[in-house]
C-alpha cells in the first residue's frame, strides 16, 4: 500500500514537470494594445490586421487555441497604461502584443515588466522602450540605425554634403530620428543647414520650407508621421524646392500616397519590409494570406504586427509554457527567426538586430530600393 502511494506521488510530480504548462480555460491568452481610434489609429488598425492574419495561419500553440485580447489604447498614453494594466489583471494574459508607437508603449511597458509579462511590440522604434526592461521586446530595428543609415544613403549614395531637417517637436520619435540623422550625416563629413520645426497636425509649411530653400540642401529629411509628410511635399512642389527627400518608416504608408497623390513621388524611406525583398516561406504564405482576406497589398505595419505575433508563439512552443519567466527567456534566445519583414534575432536590451529596407515612391506604390544590414 506504501509503495502503491509514493509510486503515485513520483507519477504525479513527473506528469506535472514534463506536461507543459497550458492556460486556464484551454486558451493561450495573448493580450494586444493599440490606438484603434485617435490619430495614430491608422497604424494600430494596420498592426491589428496583420496580428489577425498571423493568428489564422498559426491560430494553436502547445496544441491549445490561441486567443486575442484586444484594447484600444486611443492614441493616449493614459489609455496605453490602462490598457496593459486591464489586459493583466481583467483577461489573464500570458503575454502582450504591442504598442504602435514608442510613447504609448512606454506607458505600458514598466507595469508589464513588473508583473512579468512578457511583451513584443511590432513598431515601437524609440531604444527606451525596452531599456532596463527584462521583459519587453521588439520585432522592429531600432532609432538610431535608421537615423544612421538615412544619412550614410544620403551622404554616400545621393552624394549629398548640405542637409535639411523638418522636425515635428510633439513627437519624441521625430525628435530622436533627426538627431541621430543629425548626428551620423555630420560624421561622414557633411553639414546640416537648416533645422526647421512643426507640430503633429500642422497643415502650413510654407515658412518651413521657404527658409529650408534659402539654406539651399542637397537634400531634406523629415522623420515624421506620414500626414506631416505627405503635406510638406505638396507645399514644397508647389514652392519648387528640387532635392531628394528622405522619410522614415511611419511615413511608409498607402495613406501618404493617398494624401500626395504625385508630390510624393520619388520620396525614400527607411523602412522595416518591402514586399519584393520577403523571400522566407512564412512572408510568402502570410502575403497570399493577408491579400485575399483584406483585398489590400501587405505594407510594414500589418507585417510587423504578423511578426510580433509569430515571434511570440514561437518562444511559446519553444519555452513549452505559458510561464512568463520561461516565455521572456525563450524571446530572449531567438536566433535566426525567418520572418515575413526578414531574419529577427533578439540582441541585447530585448532589442531586434535585423537588416532596414530602403523603399521610394514610384508610379504612386512602394518599390524596393536596396537593404542595409546591422
Amino acid at each position: 500500500m506504501r509503495k502503491s502511494l509514493i509510486c503515485l506521488v513520483v507519477l504525479s510530480l513527473v506528469l506535472c514537470f514534463s506536461v507543459p504548462v497550458f492556460a486556464a480555460k484551454g486558451t493561450v491568452r495573448i493580450g494586444v494594445y493599440l490606438p484603434m481610434t485617435g490619430p495614430m489609429a491608422d497604424y494600430g488598425q494596420m498592426e491589428w490586421a496583420g496580428i489577425q492574419t498571423a493568428n489564422k495561419l498559426m491560430p494553436k500553440v502547445l496544441g491549445t487555441k490561441v486567443e486575442l485580447f484586444l484594447v484600444d489604447t486611443k492614441s493616449d498614453k493614459i489609455e496605453a497604461a490602462n490598457a496593459v494594466d486591464r489586459l493583466i489583471k481583467k483577461n489573464r494574459v500570458h503575454a502582450i502584443i504591442g504598442g504602435a508607437v514608442s510613447g504609448n508603449t512606454l506607458a505600458g511597458t514598466s507595469i508589464a515588466d513588473k508583473a512579468k509579462k512578457p511583451m513584443v511590440s511590432p513598431t515601437a522604434t524609440n531604444p527606451l522602450v525596452t531599456q532596463n526592461k527584462k521583459y519587453v521586446f521588439r520585432v522592429c530595428f531600432i532609432d538610431p540605425f535608421q537615423g544612421e543609415m538615412a544619412a550614410k544613403y544620403a551622404y554616400e549614395k545621393l552624394g549629398a554634403r548640405k542637409a535639411a531637417i523638418l522636425i515635428d517637436i510633439a513627437q519624441d520619435y521625430c525628435v530622436g530620428l533627426a538627431n541621430f540623422f543629425a548626428k551620423c550625416f555630420i560624421r561622414h563629413g557633411g553639414k546640416v543647414v537648416s533645422m526647421a520645426y512643426c507640430r503633429t497636425l500642422d497643415q502650413d509649411f510654407t515658412i518651413q520650407i521657404s527658409s529650408i530653400m534659402a539654406a539651399k540642401p542637397d537634400v531634406l529629411y523629415m522623420p515624421n508621421n506620414y500626414t506631416e509628410v505627405a503635406l510638406a511635399c505638396k507645399q514644397a512642389v508647389k514652392l519648387g524646392l528640387n532635392v531628394p527627400i528622405i522619410s522614415a518608416d511611419r511615413a511608409q504608408t498607402k495613406e501618404l500616397i493617398k494624401i500626395g497623390g504625385k508630390d510624393v513621388e520619388g520620396i525614400i524611406f527607411t523602412g522595416h519590409f518591402a514586399r519584393e525583398a520577403a523571400v522566407t516561406d512564412i512572408a510568402r504564405k502570410y502575403i497570399e494570406t493577408y491579400e485575399k482576406e483584406t483585398g489590400k497589398e501587405a505594407s510594414a505595419f500589418d507585417a510587423l504586427g504578423a511578426d510580433a505575433y509569430f515571434v511570440l508563439i514561437d518562444a511559446i512552443k519553444r519555452a513549452k509554457s505559458v510561464k512568463g519567466k520561461n516565455i521572456r527567456n525563450a524571446l530572449a534566445s531567438t536566433k535566426n527567426f525567418k520572418a515575413v519583414s526578414g531574419i529577427i534575432n533578439i540582441g541585447k536590451d530585448g532589442d531586434a538586430v535585423k537588416s532596414l529596407v530602403l523603399v521610394h515612391v514610384k508610379d504612386g506604390t512602394f518599390r524596393y530600393l536596396a537593404t542595409y544590414n546591422p
